[in-house]
């Protein structure tokens, strides 16, 4: 872009594609929406895809860690998850904000209500078992495009791995926002989404265009200075 004399190879030469589905970023008012038509779907349901839509939004979690959530791996007083056996066969604990304990408590005590408290996983059916995941994701679909995000007959849109990726460009973009040393916090952010390397965290710095250009404006005040 700067010395007219660079010779930039032809993308044919290393004709290698990247193998990741490009990812859809949410807006807050779109979680928003959704988290809104969840809700309206009344009863213990509701509250459930409320609840799970919204630890989706703030947790970067992956969808199977939350089908897999066992009810005694979930300390609310502490505002701790513990996430067993997941990707990589790893074991972490995931820290919640305490408005999410609050929302995730509220749960708790109407599914208790409801099925009791002998519960092993900690989101269930109505039948008390473990919530099915093509269910989820059939129920997803139907609640997008009740907000918009999909068309009536679209068979691609927003998908429910898409929180994860949002979760991390927010954080990328708050911690470059707030002059923080991101390559220092990098490897934090890595450990909280139970990345095997730090590598597979990097590439969040390249689907953002907002992260972009604030990763951007950072290297160019560097050479300034």
């Amino acid at each position: 872009a700067f010395d007219p004399q660079t010779q930039i190879p032809p993308w044919s030469l290393l004709p290698h594609r990247p193998s990741r589905a490009r990812p859809y970023l949410y807006t807050d008012e779109q979680i928003r929406q959704l988290l809104k038509a969840a809700r309206h779907m009344g009863g213990l349901p509701g509250l459930t895809y409320h609840a799970l839509l919204g630890l989706l939004s703030v947790s970067g979690l992956r969808m199977s860690e939350v089908l897999n959530l066992k009810s005694k791996d979930v300390d609310l007083a502490q505002g701790v998850l513990v996430i067993v056996g997941a990707k990589f066969g790893k074991t972490r604990w995931v820290p919640i904000h305490a408005s999410t304990q609050k929302v995730l408590a509220k749960y708790v005590r109407e599914r208790d209500r409801a099925l009791g408290q002998n519960l092993s996983y900690f989101f269930v059916s109505r039948r008390g078992n473990r919530l099915d995941g093509g269910q989820v994701r059939r129920t997803f679909y139907r609640l997008s495009r009740q907000v918009g995000l999909r068309g009536p007959t679209a068979s691609h849109g927003p998908r429910l791995h898409d929180f994860r990726h949002r979760f991390a460009a927010e954080t990328l973009v708050r911690w470059y926002r707030s002059g923080q040393d991101v390559e220092r916090r990098l490897p934090v952010l890595s450990t909280y989404l139970g990345h095997g390397h730090v590598s597979d965290t990097y590439w969040y710095l390249t689907i953002c265009p907002e992260l972009m250009g604030l990763v951007v404006n950072r290297l160019e005040k560097y050479w300034e200075e």
